[in-house]
């Protein structure tokens, strides 16, 4: 097979969290350059629909775009349903939905605690679970998380005061590492990205008042763009990938390095 070959995605059908904006568009984009079909949900379907469209029209793929709380166990399988019972199929999930919560440490209340672990580790979970089985039946599959190198080490307060959101990623890279282990003999490759510093509505209250000062400690001198994420999920969602799991893969122009 040639590289082109390997990359291919055509007449697969990949599921995206969180996929109707920012770096969970990036992917799907680059998925459906691939020529991969596509489900994107997200707790706002809106943006999603309209992804949806923009993608089917652009690279004449079948795209659906719907709701999904992925903290709730009965919206994810109605994700997996959906896309079985309209696209035929689950070949690769992407894990990207998330959330944050700001605060010091001794400030942090429960129900911020709860809610970010509920959907960035709860979450994953769940549609890794619900994918899971789909593709344990067919006894082939991709599973690529999103984390952080925020998961990977601990961040200065000035500019990263978000402790349930280091420590859910950390356990995003855990729950990779440990459910490679578990599918792989099974078909089943489980791989997480961990990316830096991308401007995004979410990561945005950090980078606006502190741009100067985190571009400093980033070997190549700028942050994320539209395009950085698009080959690490192709390599990790594609047979060009076949053999690599259980691996965080890092994209973050050398910060943690």
């Amino acid at each position: 097979m040639t590289v082109t070959d390997l990359f291919d995605l055509s007449g697969r059908v990949a599921i995206v969290t969180g996929g109707g904006k920012g770096i969970g568009l990036q992917m799907a984009t680059g998925l459906a350059e691939l020529g991969a079909d596509l489900l994107l949900c997200a707790r706002k379907p809106e943006r999603c629909e309209e992804a949806a469209g923009a993608l089917s029209d652009a690279f004449d793929i079948r795209a659906i775009g719907m709701r999904c709380d992925v903290a709730n166990p009965d919206e994810v399988q109605a994700v997996m349903d959906r896309a079985l019972s309209e696209l035929g199929r689950i070949d690769v999930l992407v894990n990207n939905a998330g959330t944050v919560w700001g605060s010091p440490p001794e400030d942090i209340p429960l129900e911020g605690w709860q809610k970010v672990v509920n959907v960035n580790l709860t979450g994953v979970f769940l549609c890794s679970q619900a994918a899971g089985r789909v593709m344990l039946g067919a006894g082939s599959g991709s599973i690529v998380n999103i984390a952080s190198v925020a998961g990977l080490h601990g961040g200065d307060p000035e500019y990263m005061n978000a402790l349930p959101y280091s420590a859910t990623k950390g356990g995003v890279i855990a729950f990779t590492r440990d459910l490679a282990w578990k599918w792989g003999r099974r078909g089943i490759r489980v791989n997480a990205i961990a990316p830096g510093w991308f401007p995004s509505d979410m990561s945005q209250y950090v980078i606006g008042p502190h741009a100067d000062e985190l571009v400093k400690r980033i070997p190549l001198e700028r942050f994320g763009g539209p395009e950085d994420l698009k080959g690490a999920v192709a390599l990790l969602a594609s047979d060009a990938g076949a053999y690599i799991t259980g691996h965080t893969l890092v994209v973050d122009g050398g910060q943690s390095a």
